[in-house]
């Protein structure tokens, strides 16, 4: 029975192909794609992927449900949440200015089977979130002309009750997703200049809002006869966070558009904040007038901006807001249909997604096949599903992506860049004579073996740490870590600290409710998984971590990425059994998808090492005088072909 057990060599080697990391290419600005996107056409892709529907729907539903008037400081706190992910993935998108956004980013720097795990929920996202925004599309322009549509729909071609499929085929949802494909298809450029009609318009409109309501606020809206500023109080606050967070999903199709922007390393960065800064902006401003210009607890969640102008006297309004709702809901879908397509070729130019889809079409440098192909299934799903059970399974895709990106930013941070060499010493005698070595590298000659220690000494005392290695001030302390290779107790000390993390968000969310722990317990498990989180982040702080001037960096790190860590893995738990319960159908998928094709054509398969024989090995120990004892070591393995054994008294002197 020994004989079917696989040895632990080859237990090993295959946890090395599911870890290994891509090896990016000298020159990252060399590219199939077309960089032709500037700073202003990145920032309105950012601001058509947030500013969505959400402005006109959901503003309205979380101050009338969850939190009042005080919804401006949800959207505050969820600004803030939103930004510690953004500037992740501003430093992922100027230092690696590649298509894939958080798939990308983690291969690079955490392993192989995790970022196939993102980029394969990233897919699901984007293609039900498409499918979502189009249905809604679809109805609201429906509402417009008294459901015309929908009834015309149901008396010609008929409905049916299936679980999982809509009550009726809608027809006009798959339509704006087949017309949208065919615009996206016809290039970067084509794309863009579309988006900036809609996002004009939208903004627009969103001004309009503002000024308008501003002139119709009534302040005694917010007085305690009307329930107060913060009805609801803290929790409905926090709770209106939750909500608010996924209104600032959508500036990763900035990092998606990264390799054909056309000066990655700034325009990335100062999209992303641009971008953030007006989301964020429009959504507590027109928080603000909504508010102000009606009671919050007689808004209507479906169309609340539509009818509190009608309420007030302007139905005319009504129009205006409707057409801003549907420019920006088609800025939405022009975003969901421009990053799916690069993230799918990101993975088949890999080799772990289907290689038909790393084809990028010679005239419009776009990856066509993938754009048709993925637009036609998002259109079938809006065609025939019920998106609504599906929609919440948006968020646990998007946070672990977030939860990755953040991890992967510290583990890369203290990792040594491509091309580190160490610093040379500081002497004051003149270098040695460097000859070459048999295998290609420099050997220094010393005149003896005491002024090799000598110089040993002095480099130890002078040398410039590397990024990884501890702390010059910390290794009295924790000298025996400084035996590990540079990055390794990082490595271990981010796994640590994302075990904490769940650990603790665990028991802040199940503690009372699911898992009914005593009071001494409940506080003595949140001691110590805070204590274990806060270890790991010291830990991760007490060594060098790369610091560089040429692109942009997060500040705060690790503090910054881990706090976004633990918010992700905190909103994640707080989602429904059913959602997870779908995540991880979705996720067995994926595995028998990489498991049957990704692992076997990875292109880093082809860049692995392939062991070679070595036919002696030997052990010189320095002695007294100029004679050398040679030691033979026998290899394990067998001799290669056309090589003949080396024998050992040859090797004698």
């Amino acid at each position: 029975m020994a004989r079917w057990l696989p040895r632990s060599t080859d237990l090993t080697r295959f946890c090395q192909k599911l870890n290994r990391v891509k090896t990016l290419e000298d020159d990252m600005m060399e590219t199939s794609f077309n960089r032709c996107l500037s700073t202003i056409d990145l920032t309105l892709l950012g601001i058509g992927g947030m500013v969505g529907s959400g402005l006109y729907v959901l503003t309205g539903t979380v101050a009338k449900e969850i939190a009042g008037p005080a919804v401006i400081v949800s959207f505050i706190i969820a600004g803030f949440a939103s930004l510690l992910a953004a500037l992740c993935y501003a430093e992922f998108g100027a230092r690696v200015p590649k298509t894939g956004s958080a798939y990308m980013f983690t291969y690079v720097s955490v392993g192989e089977i995790w970022a196939f795990l993102i980029g394969w929920n990233v897919l699901l996202e984007y293609m039900i979130g498409g499918a979502a925004v189009a249905r809604a599309w679809s109805g609201y322009l429906d509402s417009i002309f008294n459901h015309k549509i929908k009834n015309f729909t149901e008396t010609h071609v008929g409905a049916w009750q299936v679980p999982f499929l809509a009550c009726y085929p809608d027809f006009l949802a798959a339509a704006i997703l087949l017309v949208a494909t065919t615009f996206i298809s016809f290039g970067a450029k084509v794309s863009s200049w579309l988006n900036h009609v809609f996002s004009a318009i939208s903004m627009g409109v969103i001004l309009f809002i503002l000024v308008m309501g501003f002139v119709l606020a009534q302040p005694k809206n917010w007085s305690t006869r009307e329930g107060g500023f913060a009805p609801y109080g803290l929790s409905g606050i926090m709770a209106g966070t939750a909500t608010c967070f996924y209104a600032f999903v959508g500036f990763d199709v900035i990092a998606a558009s990264s390799e054909e922007a056309r000066n990655p390393q700034r325009a990335v960065p100062r999209a992303i904040a641009f971008s953030l800064g007006l989301a964020t902006g429009a959504y507590i401003l027109v928080s603000v007038v909504l508010t102000l210009m009606v009671p919050w607890h007689t808004l209507d969640p479906d169309s609340a901006l539509a009818d509190a102008f009608y309420r007030r006297g302007y139905a005319w309004a009504g129009f205006l807001v409707a057409a801003g709702s549907i420019c920006a809901m088609n800025t939405v879908l022009l975003s969901n249909l421009f990053s799916l397509p690069r993230i799918v070729y990101a993975m088949a130019e890999d080799g772990l997604f289907f290689q038909v889809f790393s084809r990028v079409h010679p005239r419009t440098q776009v990856p066509v096949v993938g754009i048709v192909v993925f637009g036609l299934l998002m259109a079938l799903l809006a065609l025939v599903f019920d998106l609504e059970a599906l929609v919440q399974f948006l968020s646990i895709g998007t946070l672990l992506a977030y939860t990755f990106v953040a991890a992967s930013i510290i583990v890369l941070r203290f990792q040594q860049q491509k091309g580190d060499v160490p610093a040379p010493a500081a002497s004051g005698q003149p270098n040695p004579e460097p000859r070459e070595g048999p295998s290609g590298g420099e050997l220094k000659e010393y005149e003896s073996f005491s002024d090799k220690l000598q110089l040993v000494d002095r480099d130890k005392s002078k040398e410039q740490r590397e990024p990884g290695q501890l702390k010059a001030a910390f290794e009295p302390y924790l000298e025996f870590l400084s035996n590990f290779y540079p990055g390794e107790v990082v490595t271990v000390a981010v796994v640590t600290l994302m075990v904490s993390a769940i650990c603790l968000c665990s028991i802040l969310v199940f503690g009372n409710t699911h898992l009914h722990l005593p009071t001494w317990s409940y506080s003595l498990l949140l001691v110590l998984f805070s204590l274990g989180f806060l270890l790991s982040l010291l830990l991760i702080w007490a060594h060098e971590q790369q610091h560089s001037t040429q692109t942009f960096q997060i500040p705060l790190v690790p503090l910054s990425p881990a706090l976004s860590i633990i918010l992700n893995i905190y909103l994640m738990l707080k989602l429904s059994y059913m959602t997870w319960l779908r995540f991880a159908v979705w996720l067995l998928l994926g595995l028998l998808v990489y498991f049957g094709y990704g692992i076997w054509h990875s292109k880093e398969n082809l860049r692995e090492p392939r062991p070679q024989r070595v036919s002696a090995r030997y052990v010189v120990f320095p002695g007294g005088s100029l004679e050398e004892r040679v030691q033979a070591v026998q290899p394990s393995s067998q001799p290669a072909a056309g090589l003949p054994e080396t024998d050992t008294d040859d090797c004698k002197r």
